[in-house]
């Protein structure tokens, strides 16, 4: 399978969220060798959408020069997209929402009702490429922080998507938390290898992933401390 991976930090390799991406990927590459290719979106010169629709009515072709024609080829070269990054503001990092804005070109001005929706119709056929959405934050829990960026993914892409969401992310870059960062590697990678195998993952999977590693107090206290001692 020819992965696409968008690594939405501006940490880049550091990243807190990549550590769990690369988990579900080295799960995904113990059942089958897998085509990876990562961009680090910070790195790469892509302008703002501008909202001209010339894309749409010349044949896909946007008004700026920069690195999104290539990004473009590769998504129409790819069986699956991976968008990993952490929550900013309930969203996603700038960089990486500039990047889907810039997707435009994809799609034709002519629009369709699919559902009770209408949506643009695409240039190519998009329909056996998975979605991955991985998103990790620095809260103690899920709950009222996800739930924004997770809805704005599934409108985008409402077919063949995967979400994967996980709290108390910044614990993977603490090697004093090893002992409750590498079982939770571990789960991850397990879910990797069911996604590889059956293409999707099971609920109870999602759930145990998006759980808290140690308890929310004892993490807010920690996080609460190393601020104190920053000031």
């Amino acid at each position: 399978m020819r992965i696409l991976v968008f690594n939405g930090s501006p940490k880049r390799e550091k990243s807190d969220t990549m550590h769990i991406t690369r988990a579900f990927l080295e799960g995904m590459n113990e059942v089958e060798e897998q085509e990876i290719r990562v961009i680090h979106v910070i790195d790469k010169h892509i302008e703002f959408c501008s909202g001209c629709f010339t894309c749409k009515r010349n044949g896909g072709t946007c008004i700026y020069d920069d690195d999104m024609l290539d990004i473009l080829q590769q998504i129409l070269e790819s069986d699956m997209l991976l968008f990993s990054f952490p929550l900013y503001n309930f969203g996603m990092p700038a960089p990486l929402k500039a990047l889907l804005d810039r997707t435009m070109p994809l799609s034709t001005l002519a629009m369709q009702k699919v559902g009770e929706r209408y949506e643009h119709l695409c240039r190519a056929d998009f329909s056996k490429l998975k979605y991955v959405m991985i998103c990790g934050c620095g809260f103690p829990n899920s709950k009222r922080n996800f739930e924004p960026v997770v809805a704005e993914f599934k409108l985008m892409f409402p077919n063949n998507h995967t979400i994967i969401t996980v709290p108390e992310s910044p614990m993977f870059n603490a090697p004093e938390a090893a002992e409750v960062t590498v079982p939770r590697l571990e789960l991850v990678k397990e879910a990797g290898r069911m996604f590889a195998s059956e293409g999707e993952l099971k609920d109870d999977i999602l759930a145990q992933i998006a759980s808290p590693m140690i308890p929310e107090e004892l993490y807010a206290s920690i996080v609460n401390g190393d601020a104190a001692a920053a000031k």
